[in-house]
C-alpha cells in the first residue's frame, strides 16, 4: 500500500515545489475550500447558540408562567376560603380545594426548573416555605370553621399573618420574574449580536467567495491563453516536423531504392561473370576428362612416355580444383540469389487483407509435419489473433521461423514448438514462437539478423539470410521482432506487427 503511494505523494510533492499556474488556481481553490470550512463552522456555532438562547427563554418564560400561576392557584385558594368562612358555604370551599390540588405539581415544575440556579433556587425553597405556611393557615381556618367554630376561623384570617405571608410570597416571586427578566434582556442582545455577526460572516464570506472566483476566473483565463499559445506553438512546431519527415522520408524512400536498384545491378552484373565462370569450369571439366583419357592410352601403350607427376596433376589435382571453384561458384549463385530476393520483396507493393492468423500458421505448420514426424517432434499452435496485413509477407516470415525452429532443434530431448499470440494495447498485436532446440548464446542474439551471419555449429545449410529477410520483411509491415534465448534450453521469437497495417508507414520503412 505504501509503495502504491510513493509515486503519487511524489508527484504531489513536484507539483507543490514548482511555480505553476495550476499550482496557482490549485492554491486558490483550497483557499476558497478552506474559508468555507470556517464559514460553515461559523455558522454551526452560532445556530447552536441561537439554539440555546431560544431553550433559555423558553425556560425562562416557562419559570415566570409557573410562578405567577402559582402565585394565582394561592389567591384562589384564599378567595375560597373567605368565601366559605363568611358564608359556610360548600361551593367556596371547593373552589378552595380544587386550587389546593394544583399547587404541589407547580411546586414540583418550578422547582425542577431551577434546580442547580444560584439565583433562582434559593427564592424557590423560599416560595416553597411560605406557600406551605400559607397553606397550613388556610387549613387551620377551614378546619375550625369546618367544626363551627367559624368566629375562631375568622378570627384567624384576621390575624394577618396570611396576608404577611402572601405578600412575602409576591415578593419573591416578583424577584423571580425580574431576574428571568433580566436574563432575557441580556440573551435577546446576545441574539441580535450572534445574527449580526453571522449576516456580516455570511456578506464576508459571499464576498471572498467573489474575491476567489474573480481571481480564478482570471488565473484559469491565463492558463487558457497559455495552453492555446502552446497549442499553437506545438502546432507550428509539428507542422515543421511534419515537413522535415516527410522531407527526410521521401530521402529515405529514393536512398531505400537506389540500395535496391544497386543491389539487382550489382547481382545482375555478378551473375553475367559468374555464368561464364561456371561454364568454362564445364569445358575445364570436359577438358580434363579428355586429357585423362588421352593420357590413359598413352601409359597403356608406352608408359614410358608418361610421367607420374602429369598422371596425379590431371587425375587429382585438376579435378580437385575444378570441384572448389563448382563449390565457390555454387555458393556465390545462391548468395545473389538471395540478394535479388530481398531487392524483389522490397520492390513489391505490399496488399492489406484480414488475415486467419490460426489458419495460415497451422498450414504451414503440415507443410514441415513429415520432418518433425520424423525427429519425434510436434508443433502446437494456439488459437491466434487475426491481423489486417500482407499475407504474401506474412507466410514468408512465419515460415522461415518455423523452418528455423524445426531445423535447430535439440536431438538429445523430443522438440516441441508452440506458437501463441495476443492482443496488446496500443493498437499491437504479439506473437510468440517458442521452442525448446539448442537455444542461442546471448552474444549471437542480434548478429543472427544480420546478413550472411549465423551462430552456433554449421551443421545445417543455410547462408545466413533467413532471419536478415526476416527482420526486413518485419519492419517493412511496421512491426519489430526480438529474441529471447538461452544455449542449450530454446529460443522464443517474438514478432510485434499493428494491427492494421498502413501502407503509407509501411512503405517508408521499406
Amino acid at each position: 500500500m505504501i509503495s502504491d503511494l510513493r509515486p503519487t505523494l511524489a508527484a504531489f510533492s513536484r507539483f507543490v515545489r514548482t511555480p505553476t499556474l495550476g499550482r496557482r488556481v490549485a492554491g486558490l481553490l483550497a483557499l476558497a475550500i478552506v474559508l468555507m470550512l470556517v464559514l460553515n463552522l461559523s455558522v454551526f456555532v452560532l445556530i447552536h447558540r441561537t439554539v440555546s438562547f431560544n431553550d433559555t427563554v423558553e425556560e425562562a418564560q416557562q419559570v415566570r408562567l409557573i410562578s405567577r400561576e402559582l402565585l394565582t392557584r394561592l389567591v384562589d385558594a384564599e378567595t375560597g376560603q373567605r368565601g366559605f368562612l363568611l358564608t359556610t358555604l360548600p361551593e367556596y370551599l371547593s373552589v378552595h380545594d380544587e386550587a389546593i390540588q394544583r399547587l404541589p405539581e407547580l411546586m414540583d415544575e418550578l422547582n425542577g426548573l431551577t434546580l442547580g440556579d444560584p439565583d433562582l433556587a434559593p427564592r424557590v425553597e423560599r416560595v416553597t416555605e411560605l406557600s406551605d405556611q400559607r397553606l397550613a393557615i388556610m387549613k387551620r381556618s377551614v378546619a375550625l370553621a369546618r367544626m363551627g367554630r367559624v368566629d375562631e376561623g375568622i378570627a384567624v384570617l384576621r390575624g394577618g399573618e396570611g396576608k404577611v405571608l402572601m405578600d412575602a410570597m409576591r415578593a419573591e416571586i416578583a424577584a423571580i420574574d425580574e431576574i428571568q427578566a433580566t436574563r432575557l434582556q441580556f440573551r435577546t442582545r446576545q441574539s441580535e449580536w450572534a445574527g449580526n455577526i453571522t449576516v456580516m460572516a455570511n456578506a464576508l464570506g459571499a464576498l471572498m467567495i467573489l474575491v476567489l472566483a474573480g481571481a480564478s476566473a482570471w488565473l484559469i483565463r491565463r492558463y487558457v491563453l497559455e495552453i492555446q499559445g502552446a497549442r499553437d506553438a506545438l502546432d507550428s512546431l509539428n507542422a515543421g516536423l511534419e515537413n522535415q519527415v516527410r522531407v527526410r522520408t521521401y530521402e529515405l524512400t529514393r536512398a531505400n531504392e537506389e540500395i535496391q536498384r544497386f543491389a539487382y545491378i550489382v547481382s545482375h552484373d555478378l551473375r553475367a561473370p559468374l555464368v561464364n565462370v561456371m561454364g568454362y569450369t564445364a569445358e575445364l571439366e570436359q577438358a580434363g576428362r579428355i586429357i585423362d583419357k588421352q593420357m590413359t592410352a598413352v601409359e597403356t601403350k608406352a608408359p614410358k612416355l608418361v610421367e607420374q607427376d602429369a598422371l596425379t596433376a590431371v587425375r587429382d589435382d585438376v579435378p580437385e580444383a575444378i570441384g572448389f571453384i563448382r563449390a565457390s561458384t555454387e555458393k556465390m549463385d545462391r548468395l545473389i540469389n538471395a540478394i535479388l530476393k530481398l531487392s524483389r520483396e522490397g520492390r513489391r507493393n505490399l496488399v492489406p487483407e484480414q488475415l486467419d492468423m490460426t489458419a495460415m500458421v497451422r498450414n504451414i505448420a503440415d507443410s514441415v509435419r513429415h520432418q518433425t514426424q520424423a525427429s519425434g517432434s510436434e508443433i502446437v499452435v494456439e488459437p491466434l489473433p487475426l491481423v489486417d496485413s500482407d499475407r504474401l509477407s506474412v507466410e514468408q516470415i512465419f515460415g522461415n521461423l518455423i523452418d528455423n525452429a524445426v531445423k535447430y532443434l535439440d536431438a538429445s530431448r523430443p522438440g516441441r514448438i508452440v506458437v501463441t499470440g495476443e492482443a496488446s494495447p496500443g493498437g499491437w498485436i504479439v506473437y510468440r514462437i517458442a521452442d525448446n532446440g539448442r537455444g542461442i548464446s546471448d552474444r549471437d542474439h542480434e548478429r543472427i539478423f544480420e546478413l550472411f551471419r549465423r551462430a552456433g555449429r554449421q551443421d545445417r545449410p543455410g547462408e545466413g539470410l533467413g532471419l536478415a529477410f526476416v527482420r526486413n520483411s518485419v519492419r517493412r509491415l511496421g512491426g519489430d521482432i526480438s529474441l529471447q534465448s538461452e544455449l542449450g534450453k530454446g529460443s522464443t521469437f517474438i514478432l510485434k506487427f499493428p494491427t492494421r497495417l498502413i501502407l503509407p508507414d509501411a512503405g517508408d520503412y521499406a
